[in-house]
């Protein structure tokens, strides 16, 4: 059939309006300019992001993408001076949102280039409403000039954490589940990993250490700013910054993985021959779980008798007596909480209890029987209840650390004699290859382990993870650690 020709005009105007209305998408319209939203659509974004051990930690309504973080500190005033540039997805249309920060003072808010209102609400809530609502789906950048003396965490239950003044005259920021909101605003929460860029400027003398690959310092005026940048998305906890008069040693790993190693004044006598086995260290732990996971590596070793060692990401934090099992633990965590995160804190035997295991198979590798160690430990503790009553899971808010550096450890060789070598650490593999770079949580390492092994793992994972106590014998003696 032939149309006629005012037909064929007709049907072009419908054509075109239609594809007017079509290609008028939420990411923009025809003259390219961002989509926005109308007040009257946008919410109020409100502090936490679910945790229910830390109901107020993270927030919700954005996603971010990247802290590109400016900051100057003096060791002599012990104040810190900051620019955060923070790159982010709005995932909902926002009249405002919160972030996280402690104690420093905010001078200044943008977002988009433009002035933004903010607020102090409760402990560490930054309230922050843009000039104009912020559509989602649409990226956006928010700059929080700060300053002030940073402080440190004193937790009942978890000890210092945060900013912590060095005896040697510098600093350095470690600590879980809370450190990053003490030295830059941040969405603290596990669950918002994003790229990390620092430069610290410090007066002359001093080095600044952080995470990732390092760039040129350059020198002005008095003053020497380091730069570093990591590009692997990183939980906020893992974020670190080290400012002392550090002696660092660059290497390589053999694949060319690049090594920055710092020691602080008086350590490297003693920590350098430790820290100097961290390729040998790397090379055995890849055998186990899989290729190393991050773009660089190293350490830093300061002078302080700390609590805790930190697995800071790239490059994990050790106070002064830690040994060669806490690098090997350490760095454990580069693949188990840094590149596999927890989703929740309850789901902290994923980092711990794994980590923790690493001890025992590099004991393993030097010549331990881990069978007899297994059998010995469980005899000695039999009838120790104060060793079995803490849960591995879900634990509750202020319990995350007890249990899971020793209990944890007899729990994870328990399952590995549960489903066997080859089962144990091909699934172990492919959990750290599944969920890299990502979160992750503990049910979801059950079932994991139930559909690699072909079992079921209820009653086993229940007594073992889920409860108090000494675990039935069945599940305490499986066959494959029995005599």
């Amino acid at each position: 059939m032939k149309a006629r020709p005012y037909l064929i005009a007709l049907v072009l105007i419908v054509l075109v309006a239609g594809l007017l209305v079509v290609f008028r998408t939420p990411g923009g319209d025809l003259s390219g300019q961002p989509r926005t939203t109308s007040p009257e659509a946008a919410v109020e974004a409100g502090a936490g992001a679910g945790d229910a051990y830390y109901p107020l930690d993270g927030n919700s309504g954005y996603d971010v993408t990247l802290y590109d973080l400016a900051i100057t500190y003096d060791p002599a005033s012990k104040r810190l001076d900051g620019v955060a540039t923070i790159t982010a997805t709005a995932t909902q249309d926002l009249a405002r949102f919160n972030l996280d920060l402690d104690a420093l003072e905010v001078s200044e808010v943008r977002v988009g280039g433009q002035p933004a209102k903010f607020a102090t609400e409760g402990e560490h809530e930054l309230v922050i409403t843009p000039s104009a609502p912020l559509a989602k789906d649409r990226p956006f950048t928010a700059v929080i000039t700060y300053g002030g003396t940073p402080t440190t965490i004193n937790d009942a239950s978890l000890g210092r954490s945060g900013w912590q003044i060095s005896s040697t005259g510098g600093a350095f920021a470690a600590g879980q589940p809370h450190s990053a909101t003490t030295w830059f605003p941040a969405n603290d929460t596990p669950r918002d990993k994003a790229a990390l860029k620092v430069r610290a400027r410090v007066p002359d003398g001093w080095t600044a250490i952080s995470n990732g690959l390092e760039s040129p310092p350059r020198r002005e005026g008095g003053w020497t700013t380091f730069t570093w940048t990591e590009e692997t998305p990183l939980a906020t906890y893992l974020a670190t910054v080290a400012i002392d008069k550090f002696e660092v040693v660059r290497s390589t790993l053999p694949d060319g993985t690049p090594v920055v190693d710092a020691y602080a004044p008086g350590t490297s006598a003693s920590k350098k021959p430790i820290q100097s086995r961290l390729p040998e260290v790397l090379g055995f732990l890849e055998t186990k779980f899989g290729p190393y996971p991050q773009r660089a590596a190293g350490g830093i070793w300061v002078a302080d008798q700390i609590g805790f060692s930190l697995e800071t990401q790239t490059r994990p934090i050790y106070a002064s007596w830690a040994d060669l099992e806490t690098l090997v633990h350490e760095n454990a965590h580069q693949w188990f909480g840094d590149s596999v995160s927890l989703q929740n804190w309850a789901d902290i035997c994923l980092n711990e209890c794994l980590a923790s295991y690493s001890q025992w198979l590099w004991a393993e590798k030097e010549g331990a029987d881990l069978d007899d160690r297994y059998r010995g430990r469980v005899e000695e503790l039999r009838s120790r209840s104060s060793f079995w009553a803490p849960k591995l899971y879900d634990m509750g808010q202020g319990n995350e650390f007890r249990g899971v550096y020793d209990k944890g450890i007899l729990a994870v060789h328990a399952l590995r004699k549960q489903v066997g070598d080859d089962v144990f650490f091909k699934a172990l593999r492919s959990w750290a290859e599944k969920h890299r770079d990502s979160n992750a949580s503990w049910p979801e390492f059950e079932q994991h382990y139930a559909e690699a092994s072909g079992q079921d793992l209820t009653a086993f994972f229940r007594a073992w993870f889920h409860e108090s106590g000494v675990p039935q014998e069945q599940f305490l003696l499986p066959a494959g650690v029995r005599r």
